[in-house]
C-alpha cells in the first residue's frame, strides 16, 4: 500500500489512518495482537506501514467474529487463515442452527398463546437428537401399523419413507413443523385414528387386489365428485345417488362411508401437510370440498 504518512506513526496517528479509536489499538497491541515497530525514546508506541496493514487485518478478522486468540496466531504465522477460519464456520453453523430453534419455539409460542408447560415441552422438542427423534417416529409406527404388515407388505416402508426427520440445517419453518409433527405422532388418540384409517386401507389388499388400488380410487373420487360439484348436484339428490353408483358400484356404502369420514379426519389432514412442510415442500391441495360432498352424499343415501 502507499504511505504518504511520516515513515512511524503515533498510536493517535494509526488511529486518524485506520478509524479506530486509540482505546481499541491500545487493547489489541496490550493483548499481544498488534506489536508495535518501535518506541520512542519516551517509551511511545510507534508504527509502521506493515502495522497499518495488520491492523486492517486484525479488523477483518475481529468483524467476522474471530476470537482474540484466533486472530492473534494468524497474525502471527502459527495458523493457516484457511484452517482458522473453516473451523470458524463450523462453530457459526452450530450457532445458527441453535438460534434457528430458539426462532422456531419463540415463534410458535407467541402464534399459540402457549403456556409455560407448552413453551417447556415444544422447547425440548426442537432439541432432540438425531436418536430420540428416530424413537418417537419408530414408536408412532409401531402402535400405528405393527401387524398390519401381513395384509399389506410393503405398508411400513411407504409409510415410513413419508415420515421425515429433520434436515441437517433446518430452516424455523421446519423445525416448528416438527415439533407440531412430533407432538401429533404422540398423541394417542391420533395414533388410534390413523391406525383405524390403515386397517380399513389393509382390509382391502388381498391377493388380487394390486397395489395402488387406493390411489386410484382417492383420484376417481376427486375426479367425480368435482365434477358433480361444478354441475351443482346437491348431495341429497337423484343424480348424486348416480354418481355414487358410478363410484362405489355395490360396495357396502356404510363401510365406504366409516372410510371416508377417517380419511377426511382434520388430523390426518394436518399430518400431511407437517410431513410436507418438514420436506420443504408446499402442502398439496387437499380435496376437503369433494370429500365433504361425497359424504354428505353417502349420508343422503345409505342404501345403494
Amino acid at each position: 500500500m502507499n504511505d504518504d504518512g511520516p515513515a512511524l506513526l503515533t498510536i493517535g496517528q494509526l488511529a486518524r489512518r485506520t478509524g479506530l479509536t486509540v482505546r481499541t489499538i491500545r487493547f489489541w497491541s496490550d493483548e499481544g495482537v498488534l506489536h508495535p515497530a518501535t518506541r520512542s525514546d519516551g517509551g511511545y508506541r510507534l508504527y509502521d506501514a506493515e502495522s497499518v496493514a495488520r491492523l486492517e487485518l486484525i479488523r477483518t478478522l475481529r468483524e467476522l467474529g474471530l476470537g482474540l486468540d484466533d486472530v492473534r496466531q494468524v497474525v502471527s504465522g502459527e495458523k493457516d487463515i484457511a484452517a482458522v477460519a473453516a473451523a470458524h464456520v463450523a462453530a457459526l453453523d452450530a450457532q445458527i442452527r441453535v438460534l434457528r430453534v430458539n426462532r422456531a419455539v419463540l415463534s410458535t409460542v407467541a402464534k399459540r398463546n402457549s403456556t409455560t408447560e407448552e413453551t417447556a415441552l415444544m422447547n425440548r422438542l426442537a432439541r432432540l437428537s438425531a436418536a430420540e427423534r428416530k424413537q418417537i417416529i419408530d414408536a408412532f409406527m409401531e402402535e400405528t401399523f405393527g401387524g398390519l404388515d401381513a395384509a399389506d407388505p410393503d405398508i411400513r416402508d411407504r409409510i415410513r419413507v413419508m415420515v421425515p426427520d429433520l434436515p441437517d440445517d433446518p430452516t424455523s419453518a421446519q423445525v416448528d413443523a416438527w415439533v407440531e409433527l412430533a407432538e401429533l405422532m404422540q398423541d394417542a388418540a391420533f395414533r388410534a385414528h390413523m391406525r383405524r384409517m390403515i386397517e380399513f386401507n389393509s382390509a382391502d389388499r388381498g391377493p388380487d387386489v394390486a397395489p395402488g388400488s387406493s390411489l386410484w380410487f382417492m383420484s376417481r373420487l376427486v375426479g367425480l365428485a368435482g365434477e358433480a360439484l361444478e354441475r351443482g348436484v346437491a348431495p341429497a339428490s337423484d343424480e348424486a345417488d348416480q354418481v355414487l353408483r358410478g363410484l362405489l358400484g355395490d360396495a357396502d356404502r356404510a363401510e365406504a362411508l366409516q372410510r371416508l369420514e377417517a380419511a377426511a379426519n382434520h388430523d390426518v389432514a394436518r399430518f400431511r401437510d407437517l410431513v410436507s412442510l418438514v420436506r420443504g415442500l408446499e402442502p398439496t391441495r387437499r380435496p376437503d370440498q369433494e370429500f365433504a360432498w361425497v359424504v354428505a352424499a353417502l349420508r343422503a343415501h345409505p342404501a345403494g
